[in-house]
């Protein structure tokens, strides 16, 4: 396909075909794993594909860039060794010593990890903030030294929903960038670069990559110059996605949106029953009507996604006893493969902020509904929490 068909084309078809043309040699219809550290150059500085060295390019993760850039709806991607590798390039090619970020008051551990423990000691402050609140948003700013904005929407692990689309206004009103953390979503359900978002963040260890066998992240931009910040870091702090993990995220990639259907099916399906469970005491899901923000998730996803956070009546124990008696939800932490995952936050994915304005409800159980049978899935959590 060429370029203009694949920017024309519906979402399933751009992640199966974007980025990457039949090998011309071969005809191979899948990117090659190009397991190479350097590239031999016709005379000096005569590199075949502008490749030299495989940390600054290689082109199995060219092929994943190109894909990750046209499913989000951008001009630019990036592949990393973890979202967290991701995230950190980011920072650095954005802030300098002395700025100052806001970010959501109810973050990923790992995030706020990131902010408080290693970013704040080299000079980047921040101001934790409801994203659900643009209000709120907007207050935590500082005149001239707020430059990011930073946005989980669904956050982890309560699922609060921002509303990109007002607050890219705010950031940009501010004279800051809009950075969204798009894993929960994933390409197929949001889009934040059509929001008005500058950045796309993604552990593509989660949705995108899909079969929990790899880690990994991505960044995406529309804008070039911010490419060409990325793309200075992505080269000069080297934590790129390796040749097999960018395969294997590739090949995630191409059923991403059908994986996304079957996750959201089941997830409606999970909800209902526990919402009618007596040993639940509340379910938080996005696709319900009284959650506070289903009409902004409405607005900007195209479903509600495959995660799950809910409370049990019995308090903390009782959370611990139904993530110890789950069968076919397996305990673990990660998210967004084809099998169910349940954990409990507070001593898991969570554990870093306890004690601080993030610390997560003790009785809160979070499921990442996987593809499975899902009348399997209902009996077993009947048996957990029975």
């Amino acid at each position: 396909m060429t370029q203009e068909h694949i920017n024309k084309a519906g979402f399933e078809t751009r992640a199966i075909h974007a980025g990457y043309e039949p090998d011309e040699m071969t005809g191979a219809v899948i990117p090659p794993i190009y397991a190479t550290s350097t590239y031999k150059q016709d005379g000096v500085g005569g590199m075949r594909g502008g490749y030299e060295y495989s940390r600054s390019g290689n082109p199995t993760r060219t092929a994943l860039e190109g894909a990750l850039a046209a499913v989000e709806q951008g001009e630019r991607g990036f592949a990393f060794a973890s979202g967290l590798a991701a995230e950190d390039t980011l920072l650095r090619s954005l802030t300098r010593p002395g700025d100052h970020a806001v970010i959501p008051d109810d973050a990923y551990g790992g995030t706020y990890r990131l902010f408080d423990k290693v970013a704040k000691v080299w000079g980047l402050d921040h101001s934790p903030a409801a994203v659900s609140d643009v209000e709120a948003m907007q207050a935590a700013i500082i005149p001239g030294r707020t430059k990011i904005v930073w946005v989980e929407t669904p956050t982890n692990p309560m699922l609060n929903i921002g509303d990109i689309e007002a607050l890219a206004s705010v950031a940009h009103d501010a004279g800051a960038l809009l950075v969204v953390d798009n894993t929960f979503a994933s390409p197929y359900l949001q889009q934040p670069l059509t929001l008005g978002a500058d950045v796309v963040v993604h552990s593509t260890t989660k949705y995108v990559g899909g079969h929990s066998d790899v880690v990994g992240g991505a960044l995406v931009v529309r804008d070039l110059d911010l490419a060409d910040k990325i793309a200075f870091h992505q080269n000069s702090m080297g934590a790129v996605a390796g040749p097999f993990d960018a395969f294997l995220t590739h090949r995630g990639l191409k059923t991403l949106g059908v994986r996304m259907d079957r996750h959201c099916d089941n997830a409606e399906k999970v909800v209902d029953f526990l919402g009618g469970h007596a040993k639940v005491a509340e379910v938080v899901y996005p696709g319900l009507e009284q959650h506070p923000g289903h009409a902004v998730a409405a607005k900007q996803m195209k479903r509600f996604g495959g995660i799950i956070s809910f409370r049990v009546t019995g308090g903390e124990q009782h959370a611990l006893d139904v993530c110890a008696k789950a069968e076919v939800f397996t305990l673990a932490e990660s998210l967004g493969g084809i099998e169910s995952l349940i954990e409990h936050p507070g001593r898991m994915t969570h554990a870093s902020v306890a004690g601080t304005d993030l610390e997560v409800p003790s009785d809160l159980i979070r499921l990442s509904v996987g593809i499975e049978t899902v009348e399997d899935l209902l009996a077993d959590l009947d048996r957990a929490l029975s």
